[in-house]
């Protein structure tokens, strides 16, 4: 049977101040008023019932996910004591769903992304539930067919077309992974036409990607293992908090990806084309680009803002009784909370974090 997993962990800390501990970012309302996590939520329901579709986040968000995602079966939150990386967090509901039905095969989706248009999103979802009833042994990623040379992404090399029903196109074995590039060597990536962006989201039988997490990474196997056989047990949350907390923490793609690539498995590796718009929300310049912006390229979101002589600015504020007024600024980010303000340049968007560490190294986790 087919489910859904929305990996919906992190904090969100190069969106501070508006993302905080308690609040992360898959959680805020920045989409037209709805979460990035609620789009996550309502794309998988195109194909996916609410009783398939499972999420994997923090412990502590539970309350918060509850209530964005009411139709979510509660049992359905996989509630991860600590952040183990997304090996661990992929694992855990293969774990969990190989137990419950072993012919499980799970989608794995992100919480971090626009995606676009929807329908191609889904056309995409379903060829790779294709390519597993097909191809079993096959790890499934999505590739988005990228629009520039961009640096700050990882890419996937595709062979040749993985042979379908049908004569269904847009499947391809994988020939390797490489990581983010320079901007020469990323812009032949994308003149070739033979390379995709990692969009970091799957398709998988459930007791594929655990035999292969078994083969690199057996700790964590044996890990998982054990949680799976007591879950939905009186034991369940003593066992999860025992042993997920020691866990190896790594990435699915080191962890599996990448090694099956190299033909270092049991698995192939094969990507499906997503010719969609995808976007990742992780930066305040990348929730610019999904805000309105004025004939200065200021890109607001605040009910009360005046920018005189400002431009190519970002101004967001959550108080609707505060007024933001700048003068003379350009290429300045200036978020606004209500016990927090952050006004840093543009470029250096990505220092955000660095901030957040300061912060709470003088105030704890106050404003963290």
């Amino acid at each position: 049977m087919q489910y859904g997993l929305i990996m919906a962990g992190g904090s969100g800390t190069r969106l501070w101040p508006l993302s905080r501990n308690a609040k992360p970012k898959q959680l805020l309302p920045l989409i037209q008023g709805r979460s990035l996590m609620q789009l996550s939520y309502e794309r998988l329901r195109g194909l996916l019932p609410p009783e398939r579709i499972f999420v994997g986040a923090g412990a502590g968000y539970r309350d918060g996910i509850i209530a964005a995602l009411p139709e979510l079966p509660a049992q359905n939150l996989l509630g991860e004591p600590v952040g183990r990386d997304t090996a661990n967090a992929v694992g855990l509901a293969a774990a969990v769903l190989a137990r419950r039905d072993p012919d499980a095969v799970v989608a794995v989706v992100t919480a971090d992304h626009t995606i676009e248009p929807v329908p191609v999103f889904l056309n995409s979802l379903r060829l790779a539930f294709q390519v597993i009833e097909e191809h079993p042994g096959t790890l499934v990623t999505f590739g988005i067919v990228p629009t520039h040379g961009h640096i700050g992404m990882g890419y996937i090399q595709r062979g040749e077309p993985l042979a379908l029903r049908n004569g269904a196109a847009g499947a391809y074995r994988v020939l390797g992974f490489k990581e983010k590039p320079d901007k020469p060597t990323a812009d032949r990536y994308v003149e070739s036409q033979r390379y995709y962006w990692n969009s970091g989201m799957f398709v998988w039988r459930a007791a594929t990607v655990l035999r292969e997490l078994e083969l690199h990474l057996p700790d964590a196997h044996r890990g998982l293992v054990r949680i799976a056989q007591a879950w939905d047990t009186p034991g369940q949350q003593a066992v999860l908090g025992e042993v997920f907390p020691t866990l190896p923490k790594i990435s699915i793609d080191y962890a599996v990806m990448e090694p099956a690539a190299q033909h270092r498995g049991e698995a192939q590796v094969a990507a499906v084309e997503m010719p969609v718009s995808w976007l990742d929300v992780g930066s305040w310049p990348a929730v610019a680009e999904i805000l309105s912006a004025d004939a200065d390229d200021n890109a607001t979101d605040c009910r009360l803002c005046v920018l005189l002589d400002s431009d190519n600015n970002i101004v967001i504020s959550e108080d609707p009784s505060h007024l933001v007024a700048t003068l003379g600024v350009s290429n300045m980010i200036v978020i606004h909370t209500r016990d927090a303000t952050m006004v840093c340049a543009k470029d250096d968007a990505q220092r955000i974090k660095e901030l957040v560490g300061k912060v709470k190294e003088r105030f704890g986790e106050q404003f963290g």
